[in-house]
Parts: structure tokens; C-alpha cells; sequence
């Protein structure tokens, strides 16, 4: 059995401070090594891995004798084990001192906090950090030690990967099963028995201790947990029905619901949208450290949970029926209809296609659209290609690098600048496992029942190399998921949806724009990546989300004529 993981505390003189702070608080649940130098710490952390063995953690001063300066052991460190988070703690002496060259260490990524040593009992500030880095490593990392949804099949196939995948973003710990292990045949024997078979169709999912099912999509999983649209009542109808469970979405449910709204929301996948895959995002307002997208997402979620607003997942829109002469809009979906009188609409984007035929064949079999956080750790040890110049294709090549042995990113452009953040590109450049390819595109590629190689040309000369490869994620810009939704709501020639004053003047009423948010027909708004104009980023899409809030207690109560002055624009 493997044992607990480690952390490792590095200090010369500071040793005994810092491990009778963990002792108190991780000795259960970790593993405490202590080290006095770089090398010793480099040495002992080479014997736990060579031993099979985990290490979630170091800790260390910011002054070691054996090191011309900090970085130097901490590279050292990261070439043992990548996917360890690194700590560094200064001494209350010099704390400040230490501060400026080690913060700008940080915004490149070469490590994760920069923290005052505990001055005293209860630094619960310290531990703060200390625990949501611990928390973090514990998601993506190993497998989990307790898990709330099983999964049994016999094989990693595209759709054990994608309810896996879903399981994840849902902040749902999970682990995979072999039918045949000897261990699970008592376990095995009492499924079938609630189910009333003799064999077993995989991948069976038993999630939050619902009845076991034997899955045939994410869907499946996903109304085995949380229900069917058709299961809500709430008088009929609701105020605000909110399709697409992204930022946008997410922040709507929080303000509305908050402000006495009766709000339902409808994601078609797993709550969080395309940010939620996000492995780290480092520039959400008031998150110093950073946050996965799908811990910013499960936030929000039991946010709005909080204040009464319904979720229904796995659930794709198929048709929205705007309601005419003031009765309520319905939101349609095959199981089940909800009536509203207002939507908003934040279904998001979806990635385009790479459109080569023998690589889409592969998708689930080392061909990957998105961040896909569960197969990044099946990337270990082998060399992946991330497509795509925007931040999430940044952040999905950074987390993984923490696996694979090596990360190449493609991008038709010359470089990133035009594209990515700045934090993103000085994280990357540090990063010795990741290099960037422009001008370049991928043509070609495939593999006996699973991805083995790509061919890449350059697009400036056309000339082709064919390079090993055993995991691609595509992130290829944005397509509105527009087919559901009214001829009448105007969209731009990229079909996303146009709202206020974007919307054509041959549309306005009485010579005025729709609201800000509003789009051609009344009572309906969009916010988010869907939005025409919208900037694509998850604090804008959050912005977006809220403001829509007011525009539905005004559609729902409108001011008297007499409150409000409107002036024809000309």
C-alpha cells in the first residue's frame, strides 16, 4: 500500500519552527521529511519517488546555505517531481527584503506562494495557503484516497474518459475499477443484483449514492445525480432561466437568486463551461494564489445553491419558444420544458473542429477538445502537442507539463504575444518542458487504436516533420452554439448573438437600442463568449453575468413612463 504523501520542510535554521507547525496540524495525513539544505532536500525527495512513493509539497526557507539563490533548489526540485507545489517561506528578519526578486520568480511560475514563516500559534493565514495548495495538488493529482463516484470498466475508453472528465469538473472525486480484479467480486455480484442482470454493460457509474447505472453517455451520469428538467415545479413558472452554467451564467444565478429571483439554470455539460477545464487561473480578481477553473465554478455553484437557485446538468437546450403578447418563454430540452419569464442566454462557445478525419477517429483515444483535466494525468512520461494560442491553451499546456514528458504548442500565428497574457507567456518561456512551435499547423496523424503520432507543417515554407506523440488537446478558438435558438434574435455574421446597441438600427423600437444585454426579442438576454463584442475573458463574462440582473428586475417591473425619460437617438 502506498504511503502518505510527503512534504518536505527546507530551512538551515528554521527547521524546528517549521516542522513543529506541520506536526500540529499534517502529521496525520502527510508525511513530514525535514531537510537543512538544497541538497539534502533534492536527495530526499529522489528517495520517496525511486521508492514509488508521493510528494505533495515543499516548504522552504527563502535562504539556503547551499544555494546561490532560492531558484537554483527549486529547479533542482521541480526536475525530481513537476507536479509537487512549491512553497517559499521567509523568515520574519527578512521577509521584506527577500520580497521584490522572489515576487517577480513567482509571476513567472517557478513557484507557488511567498509567505511570512509562522510567527506563533494559529497563523491561520499561513495555513490558509498552505491547505489550498495541498487541496489543489490532492485534485489533480493522485488518485483520490476517498471518492464519491465508482466507476467499473474494463477499459480507459473515450466515454469512461468523458464521465471521468465530467465527474471532475463537478468536483467529484472518482476512481476507475477493473471488472475483473478479484477484489471487487462481492461488489460486482451486488450490482447486478440491483440492477436485475447477469451481465454488465460498461462502464457501470455508482455516483453519490444514487442507484448504479449502466451508462451509455455523460448525460446518463449526469440525470442519475441531479434529475431531469421535467422534475422542477416552481408555480409553473420561474423569473429567470439561465441557459449555460459558465461565469456568465453562474454570476446571474448568484445576483438574481440573491435578490429574490426564482432561478433555474440549464448546463448541457459540467457546471463551469470552458473555464471550468481550466487548470489555474491566475488573474481572477482576488485570488493571489490562483484558482482552478473548477473549484472557482463549484464556488459560485454553491453560492447560488445558497440562495435557492435550481441546477439541472447534463441537459442540452434543443429549442427556445419565445413567448409572445407577455406569456412566459420556454426553454426546451428532451427531458423536459421550463417556462420563464425571462432567459438569459450563456451557453458559451464550442471548439472548433481541427477537421483531419483519421485524428477525429481518435477522439478519446489520446485526441482531446478542451483541457480535458482526467487525461492529463494519463499523459505521463509521454509527449503531448497543445493546439491553440489563446490563455486557456496556456493553462492546459502548463498543467500539463506537470505530467508529460514533454509539451509542444502549435499555433499558426508567429508567436503568442498577439493572443495569450503576459503571466501566461513568462510562465511558458520558463517552463523547460514546453516549447512553442509557430507557424505551425497540424495536417495529419494516428495510431493503432489510439494516437501515436502527428504531422506538423510549417506554414510559412509547407515543409512536413511526422513527430511521436501520444496526446493532442485542441483548443481552437470559438464557435457560438447558436442552431437552438429563434430565427428572429438577431446574430452578427459569426452568428453570435447581438445585443443594445449592436443590434441593427432596423430593429430598434420607437428609435431606441435594446438594453445594454437585451437582445432583439424582450425579455431575452445573452452574456458571455456568446455575446457579439464580448471580451472572452472569465472576470469579463462574470461582469457580463451579473449586470444582466437589473435589466430582468426592470423587464419584470417596469418603471412608470413618467420615472424614466428616454431620448430617441438620432
Amino acid at each position: 500500500m502506498q504511503g502518505d504523501p510527503a512534504i518536505i520542510l527546507v530551512s538551515a535554521d528554521h527547521a524546528e519552527v517549521l516542522l513543529e507547525e506541520f506536526q500540529s496540524r499534517y502529521a496525520r495525513d502527510y508525511d513530514l521529511r525535514v531537510a537543512h539544505g538544497a541538497g539534502e532536500a533534492e536527495a530526499t525527495a529522489r528517495e520517496i519517488i525511486d521508492g514509488g512513493g508521493l510528494i505533495a509539497l515543499f516548504v522552504s526557507d527563502s535562504r539556503l546555505p547551499d544555494a546561490d539563490h532560492i531558484f537554483e533548489a527549486i529547479h533542482r526540485w521541480r526536475q525530481v517531481i513537476p507536479t509537487a507545489r512549491r512553497v517559499i517561506t521567509a523568515h520574519w528578519d527578512y521577509f521584506v527584503e527577500d520580497a521584490p526578486p522572489l515576487r517577480i520568480g513567482m509571476a513567472k511560475g517557478k513557484y507557488d506562494a511567498y509567505l511570512l514563516m509562522p510567527r506563533g500559534r494559529r497563523d491561520e493565514e499561513f495555513h490558509n495557503a498552505i491547505t489550498d495548495l495541498l487541496s489543489d495538488w490532492g485534485s489533480t493529482v493522485p488518485q483520490p484516497e476517498v471518492v464519491s463516484a465508482k466507476i467499473l470498466s474494463p477499459r480507459h475508453d473515450a466515454l469512461t474518459m468523458a464521465i471521468r472528465d465530467f465527474l471532475d469538473r463537478m468536483g467529484m472525486p472518482n476512481k476507475v475499477w477493473d471488472p475483473a480484479d478479484p477484489a471487487i467480486q462481492d461488489y460486482l455480484a451486488m450490482i447486478k443484483e440491483q440492477l436485475g442482470v447477469d451481465e454488465l454493460r460498461y462502464p457501470v457509474v455508482y455516483a453519490a449514492n444514487r442507484v448504479p447505472i449502466q451508462a451509455t453517455s455523460v448525460r446518463d451520469v449526469a440525470v442519475s445525480i441531479y434529475g431531469r428538467p421535467g422534475d422542477f415545479k416552481v408555480d409553473g413558472v420561474v423569473d429567470l432561466a439561465i441557459v449555460g452554467g459558465g461565469p456568465a451564467g453562474l454570476a446571474a444565478a448568484v445576483y438574481g437568486a440573491s435578490e429574490g429571483l426564482s432561478v433555474v439554470v440549464l448546463e448541457a455539460e459540467a457546471i463551469g463551461g470552458q473555464a471550468g477545464t481550466s487548470s489555474m487561473i491566475r488573474n481572477y480578481l482576488g485570488f493571489p494564489r490562483g484558482i482552478s477553473g473548477m473549484r472557482l465554478a463549484q464556488r459560485a455553484r454553491n453560492q447560488a445553491l445558497r440562495f435557492g437557485t435550481d441546477f439541472f446538468t447534463g441537459w442540452e437546450v434543443n429549442r427556445l419558444e419565445p413567448g409572445r403578447g407577455g406569456e412566459p418563454h420556454t426553454v426546451c430540452t428532451d427531458g423536459g420544458d421550463v417556462r420563464a419569464r425571462t432567459v438569459l442566454i450563456s451557453s458559451g462557445v464550442a471548439y472548433r473542429k481541427l477537421g483531419v478525419g483519421p485524428l477525429e477517429e481518435l477522439v478519446g483515444a489520446g485526441v482531446n477538445y478542451g483541457a480535458a483535466m482526467t487525461a492529463a494525468r494519463e499523459m505521463e512520461g509521454n509527449d503531448v502537442v497543445v493546439v491553440g494560442g489563446g490563455n486557456s491553451a496556456g493553462q492546459a499546456a502548463l498543467h500539463l507539463a506537470r505530467f508529460a514528458r514533454s509539451v509542444t504548442i502549435c499555433v499558426r500565428r508567429p508567436g503568442l504575444e498577439e493572443t495569450m497574457s503576459r503571466y501566461l507567456i513568462d510562465e511558458i518561456s520558463y517552463n523547460e518542458r514546453i516549447e512553442v512551435l509557430p507557424c505551425t499547423r497540424v495536417v495529419d496523424g494516428g495510431g493503432e487504436g489510439a494516437l501515436e503520432w502527428l504531422c506538423l507543417e510549417d506554414t510559412n515554407t509547407g515543409r512536413r516533420t511526422t513527430k511521436p506523440t501520444q496526446g493532442l488537446f485542441l483548443l481552437l478558438g470559438a464557435e457560438p452554439r447558436c442552431d437552438w435558438l429563434p430565427g428572429d434574435l438577431a446574430r452578427d455574421k459569426n452568428s453570435f448573438i447581438v445585443t443594445g446597441r449592436d443590434v441593427p438600427r432596423a430593429q430598434w423600437v420607437d428609435g431606441l437600442p435594446p438594453a445594454n444585454l437585451a437582445t432583439t426579442i424582450p425579455g431575452i438576454f445573452a452574456a458571455g463568449d456568446i455575446r457579439s463584442g464580448s471580451m472572452k475573458r472569465v472576470a469579463a463574462a462574470s461582469g457580463e453575468g451579473a449586470s444582466v440582473v437589473p435589466l430582468v428586475h426592470a423587464y419584470l417591473a417596469p418603471a412608470p413612463a413618467d420615472d424614466v425619460a428616454a431620448v430617441p437617438v438620432s
